[in-house]
């Protein structure tokens, strides 16, 4: 009798238990920008465009989605303020449950990464300072002077993402994820390069983080925690928003989080890892501390591929890995990583178009045998 050689267990593809949420495996769609919800109002072609990513048991975290009108800051980007708003998103949710998707919708506000044509009536975007962000030299983007908050309007905007994280659950979403990464308000907030105030908002630690914990606690209130992540991203440098200890920001940060019992996931974000190499990537580096203190779905992303994402979670850096461009590429990236099938290249001219169809539901997959690239691009 001949004994058949046991399959390769690849850690990615290993089932995984969320909270209440069961996965078949362990790549996550990032949330990505795509610029393609006309008038800030989600349309059709995204119920394709997810629907494609969506997986049994797959966990998909929908695009960055503002939670008012002032939380604009790039064109044609999706919100769920307005009752019409969550209607659209209905039908895309709809299409990826009937894939047997899990699906989390990104909540953000841009704070000052705006200009004055994206705020109502032209004025000047909101943050938690008046401190300009410097032009971006390399794309010439100029952002406009943004305004202070008041120290009394800050619980309006706690309660703006309150509203969003309510309209997300009615329009089918399983849960929200706080985008508290990347620059934008919470963290301008958050990190002592970008809050300069003299309030209870500013100066210390707990005061920086005041608006950002007020934020979560409100959104588990109203949703509960199972259905609340957060992304965040402490050591990394974006849109002038750095901090002197990060690590004790992120230290503090997984301390409110454990305070709900049954919280979701945490999205770490390395920015700075992106070019490193799998043999060059620690596991004793700066996060694994966080991932070990973090009672819930520890999430890693920043440029992984799959040797990369079969390491982080073989060896415990990471529960979940989200993968973004790659996905973005393949909308069977899950299957190619089981496979270990070559992967699409991605054409990043059309990340940020507007076209419903180029660059966004017209990758190949590997059932319709149009797939003819050997290899990924990793630029």
């Amino acid at each position: 009798m001949v004994q058949q050689a046991s399959k390769e267990v690849i850690p990615l593809m290993t089932p995984y238990k969320m909270g209440q949420f069961q996965l078949s495996h362990r790549v996550v769609l990032a949330p990505l920008t795509r610029c393609r919800s006309y008038g800030n109002v989600p349309q059709p072609h995204a119920a394709v465009y997810y629907a494609q990513r969506a997986t049994k048991g797959g966990l998909l975290i929908a695009e960055a989605t503002g939670v008012s009108p002032t939380a604009q800051g790039y064109p044609e980007t999706p919100g769920i303020w307005t009752q019409e708003q969550v209607e659209a998103w209905k039908p895309i949710v709809d299409a990826v449950h009937r894939k047997g998707g899990i699906f989390f919708c990104q909540i953000w506000h841009v704070g000052r990464v705006s200009t004055n044509d994206f705020q109502p009536d032209g004025q000047a975007p909101i943050s938690s300072t008046d401190k300009q962000i410097s032009p971006d030299a390399e794309s010439g983007m100029v952002y406009s002077k943004p305004r202070r908050l008041r120290t009394e309007e800050i619980p309006g905007i706690v309660d703006d993402f309150r509203r969003a994280a309510r309209n997300a659950i009615e329009a089918g979403f399983d849960g929200v994820e706080i985008h508290g990464a990347h620059g934008y308000l919470l963290e301008q907030f958050m990190k002592d390069s970008s809050n300069d105030r003299t309030d209870e908002y500013g100066g210390s630690l707990e005061n920086r983080c005041r608006f950002a914990v007020e934020v979560i606690d409100a959104i588990v209130r109203e949703v509960g925690a199972h259905r609340v992540g957060i992304r965040l991203s402490p050591f990394v440098d974006f849109q002038d928003c750095v901090d002197s200890d990060p690590v004790a920001l992120g230290h503090y940060m997984i301390q409110q989080l454990n305070k709900h019992e049954g919280f979701s996931t945490a999205t770490w974000w390395n920015l700075e890892w992106r070019s490193s190499t799998a043999a060059g990537r620690s596991l004793t580096g700066s996060c694994l501390p966080f991932r070990k203190a973090f009672n819930g779905t520890f999430i890693a992303a920043g440029g992984y591929d799959r040797e990369e994402g079969n390491k982080v979670v073989a060896e415990g850096y990471a529960d979940l890995v989200a993968y973004g461009r790659l996905f973005l590429a393949n909308p069977d990236l899950p299957k190619r990583f089981e496979l270990n099938a070559p992967l699409n290249k991605y054409d990043r001219s059309t990340f940020y178009t507007q076209d419903p169809v180029v660059g966004y539901t017209d990758y190949p997959i590997l059932e319709d045998g149009s797939d003819t690239d050997e290899s990924s691009s990793q630029a």
